[in-house]
């Protein structure tokens, strides 16, 4: 049976989502951050260990209290906390690996599950889920593991597509509304709430008026 570990980087609760700051005050910004945390924590569980990458003391206290796994980023940089992540997987004698950042405030088990069992189809594999802009990634499963280096950052899904390619390996796209959608700015914002996502979810209070402005 294959086994597959998700992991997941997180930048410290503090520094997390300042893109939202025109809207939301630190304090929000930290609760929005720990419920992301533990709500993506609980819904990649379903399909197997977690292991969460931050240089924050707090997220990975809070990540154990969620029950995953927790270590320390040694450099402050996306991919190398992947690869970081990546390494801990093979040493768990993992077969697959699943990157899924916290931004996605409406995935659903069932749309994990779906990109889980197309990447079990071949071997090895590689699925891509954009977002709705086709610029970023909102999830990448390798099988295995080390299939390609993580390309995140701008233009990550052309860079993983074009990784992929040079790897001999045909890059399956996976898109559903809850992968495509992430929460990184005001007007991503706006498009959740469009599909009827509220802040209350959040238990936070209502961003600020200046986001009737933008």
């Amino acid at each position: 049976m294959t086994k597959l570990i998700t992991i997941t980087p997180a930048k410290p609760f503090n520094e997390a989502k300042t893109r939202l700051a025109t809207i939301l005050s630190p304090e929000q910004r930290v609760k929005l951050s720990q419920t992301l945390l533990k709500q993506s924590i609980k819904t990649a569980l379903s399909i197997g260990p977690v292991v969460v990458v931050s240089r924050g003391y707090a997220v990975r206290c809070a990540a154990k209290q969620a029950g995953a796994r927790a270590i320390a980023e040694i450099i402050p940089d996306l991919n190398a906390a992947i690869s970081q992540g990546i390494a801990f997987a093979l040493a768990e004698r993992a077969d697959a690996a699943l990157v899924l950042p916290l931004d996605l405030p409406l995935l659903t088990l069932s749309e994990l599950q779906t990109l889980v069992d197309l990447g079990m189809q071949t071997n090895p594999s590689i699925i891509i889920a954009p977002c709705r802009r086709n610029q970023g990634t909102n999830a990448l499963l390798l099988r295995p593991p080390t299939l390609i280096a993580p390309q995140f950052g701008d233009n990550s899904f052309a860079a993983h597509q074009l990784a992929a390619q040079a790897a001999g390996v045909k890059a399956k796209i996976y898109r559903s509304p809850g992968l495509t959608h992430d929460l990184d700015t005001p007007d991503d914002w706006r498009q959740i709430a469009g599909l009827g996502f509220s802040p209350l979810t959040f238990n936070l209070a209502e961003p600020s008026n200046n986001l009737d402005a933008l």
